[in-house]
């Protein structure tokens, strides 16, 4: 059986899910489903942060209200690890656009397609350059922290190779 990937995943609640109340229920689900939040922060992303996180967008009709989007409010921004982190996130996410988000997803649920806006609640990198390159922009390594939640033990007790995930999960006393 092929190892199953641990990766880290950058994700932001954005500014109409701080308003709405929503952050609470939206980080729950992450805890649910298992993926770990390994780094979380309040932050005003100002327009600098914002044109760099989105640079791959300059240039396109959507750029300019993305901008003002993402910095109309406080938003929380988080790294979030886990098995297949990235694909796990990105489904749990939905589609971009909230009409097409399936129910159950948080577009889905949450999202709002209001005339020529569109407020998706939620970014989810959409590889591993993505992921490692807008960690970087959001948090020092510093600001990332390592640990073994309890169902880290719990469910690796018995695994082939336990000793060193869980060693390598910083889940063994030392």
């Amino acid at each position: 059986m092929a190892e199953r990937k641990i990766e880290r995943t950058l994700v932001i609640l954005k500014p109409d899910a701080v308003v709405r109340g929503l952050m609470g229920e939206i980080i729950s689900r992450f805890e649910k489903r298992g993926l770990k939040i390994v780094g979380m922060k309040m932050i005003w992303v100002d327009r600098e942060l914002a044109e760099k996180h989105y640079e791959e967008h300059r240039g396109k009709p959507f750029f300019e209200p993305l901008i003002d989007y993402i910095t109309k409010a406080p938003s929380v921004v988080m790294v979030v690890e886990g098995r297949y982190a990235i694909s796990v996130v990105r489904k749990m996410c939905g589609a971009t656009d909230p009409k097409d988000a399936e129910p159950g997803s948080i577009r889905g649920d949450y999202g709002l397609d209001i005339g020529d806006s569109i407020y998706n609640i939620i970014h989810a990198s959409d590889s591993p350059e993505s992921a490692e390159r807008e960690i970087s922009l959001y948090f020092k390594p510093e600001e990332i922290f390592e640990y073994c939640k309890a169902a880290d033990w719990f469910y690796h007790t018995h695994a082939k190779g336990k000793r060193e995930y869980l060693d390598s999960m910083n889940c063994l006393e030392r």
